[in-house]
């Protein structure tokens, strides 16, 4: 069964302040485009392939479209209790990673029994790091 890897979109844009707050949606999209590479290639130390990769959006980036590999869930609400649900909903019994360097959400998914990493787990690729 495949990983399953819910990433926090906003804040693992707002962890770099290369300027993201001027597109939110923009922003959201250039993560989008980093992922698909760690659904065949899964994220080194951490998961390995094959990956199912979730986006969690919210607010001005509730309208970025999904893309091959890369599953955009949009949040009416917080995008923290989306992804919480996500957790609750699709981690029974399979290897579950949230990336997000928000405290609060990372007590609220190990709860539920998922792993938990910062945002250099999926933008070091993406920002030309290796």
């Amino acid at each position: 069964m495949d990983s399953l890897v819910i990433v926090d979109a906003a804040n693992v844009v707002g962890s770099v302040p290369d300027g993201w707050w001027r597109d939110r949606h923009g922003a959201a999209e250039r993560l989008r485009d980093v992922l698909p590479a760690y659904v065949s290639q899964g994220l080194p130390g951490l998961v390995t392939p094959p990956v199912e990769m979730v986006l969690v959006v919210e607010g001005a980036a509730r309208r970025v479209e999904s893309v091959e590999g890369v599953r955009v869930v949009p949040a009416d609400g917080s995008g923290d209790d989306r992804i919480v649900q996500l957790v609750a909903e699709e981690c029974g019994g399979r290897d579950c990673l949230v990336v997000t360097a928000d405290r609060g959400l990372r007590e609220r998914v190990q709860a539920l029994g998922a792993r938990v990493t910062g945002p250099r787990a999926v933008w070091g690729r993406g920002r030309g790091e290796a």
